[in-house]
């Protein structure tokens, strides 16, 4: 494994502690061994360095120490600001939407799932060419070397240009494919649930758990990347139901990856049912759901029907020792299931809720703050570990 050191800088946010957690198990995605934490507190980036001289010193110093070779900053730079820190530290600079595109890269499975991670790379290495020209770019003159570095980046910009355009084609392709499956299940009249989530909240393994299927399920971010459909028999006036699994959501998600996954994610946009699942274990559960909303919003699914699912309730034992599994609100519409994928508990409660909200007439949307606003008034303490339930 790679030796790496963290970077994170407290801009005053209130989630900063669990976004720098997160990148500490990103970094154990992504193969690297984070040895060294530096954090600092500012106002505002620093234009030059993002950390300032002194932090940037203090890192230099670090790294050097533990034979660091992969400094890993906790927030996007600018590609001018990553090339001055590459120059100050003697090492390579990677910030976080360069690691997530890291791990994508390393955890696609599919023709599809590949694609749309080679145009999110190429989308955000468009903008960083000028790292690989820069000894050029500063050629001021002389035979046989005028202008060489732009000819070179025209060259790459083209030829960048040219392979995003064919991905884009190729996506596109691959869309309207789904788009045909998925007016082949309408005519069938057949529901369409999607299981949607912060990554690492159980999914898959809820997934495996409903449709009996062998979907890969693996304690770790971005586990799953490929979207995986399975038909399930409810019984009943219900019937059949297809349930999708999907990629997990996370706090800062890339643009480069929610408009490149943008096919993959057509099956959360156009299903009938999101179950929202939720790893009731987290310490930031509450915080994860608005990040998760926050994706839906972005992609146009927050006007499909919601249901919170808490899985994990196993590690919970307050919840793991509660005799009702399903919450409704005071429409009578249900809105919470407690249930653990691991050891069954709560299962068969959401298949009849899931079976109840398909033959309901008609399967009406319910806003995506409806469902938890609610449950946050009642949980929410100055940002202490919150209870669930009532």
């Amino acid at each position: 494994m790679i030796n790496a050191a963290l970077v994170g800088i407290d801009f005053g946010k209130i989630d900063f502690a669990a976004s720098l957690e997160e990148l500490s198990l990103l970094a154990h995605s992504a193969g690297a061994n984070p040895l060294v934490t530096l954090t600092g507190r500012r106002s505002s980036p620093d234009a030059k360095m993002f950390v300032g001289s002194g932090k940037a010193e203090e890192l230099r110093l670090a790294c050097e120490a533990n034979d660091i070779e992969l400094v890993i900053f906790n927030h996007a730079l600018a590609p001018a600001q990553q090339r001055n820190l590459e120059r100050a530290l003697n090492r390579r600079v990677v910030d976080r939407t360069s690691l997530i595109l890291d791990i994508f890269a390393q955890r696609a499975r599919s023709h599809e799932g590949k694609l749309q991670v080679e145009l999110a790379q190429l989308q955000y290495l468009s903008t960083r060419l000028i790292r690989a020209w820069t000894h050029l770019e500063r050629q001021k003159g002389g035979i046989g070397l005028r202008g060489p570095g732009e000819t070179q980046l025209e060259t790459d910009r083209r030829l960048i240009g040219e392979r995003i355009k064919a991905l884009k084609i190729r996506l596109d392709k691959l869309r309207r494919q789904h788009g045909t499956q998925r007016r082949a299940r309408n005519r069938n009249q057949t529901i369409s649930v999607s299981l949607v989530g912060y990554t690492n909240a159980g999914k898959s393994t809820l997934f495996n758990a409903l449709t009996k299927a062998q979907a890969f399920a693996a304690d770790q971010l971005f586990a799953t990347l490929d979207t995986t459909s399975r038909r399930v028999y409810l019984g009943g006036e219900a019937g059949q139901v297809v349930v999708s699994d999907t990629v997990g959501f996370i706090r800062e998600l890339p643009h480069q990856l929610v408009a490149a996954f943008r096919a993959t994610l057509e099956e959360t946009i156009h299903a009938d049912l999101l179950l929202h699942v939720v790893d009731a274990s987290s310490a930031v559960r509450l915080d994860q759901i608005d990040q998760v909303n926050e994706v839906l919003r972005a992609i146009g699914a927050d006007t499909i029907r919601q249901v919170l699912v808490f899985n994990k309730i196993d590690a919970v034992p307050e919840l793991a020792a509660r005799g009702e599994a399903v919450e409704r609100d005071e429409y009578g519409n249900i809105s919470r299931v407690f249930l653990s994928a691991r050891t069954g508990q709560g299962l068969d409660a959401l298949r009849a809720a899931i079976a109840e909200i398909a033959t309901a007439e008609p399967l009406a949307g319910v806003p995506l703050d409806a469902s938890q606003d609610d449950f946050a008034a009642h949980t929410r303490n100055d940002h202490k570990v919150p209870e669930l339930g009532h």
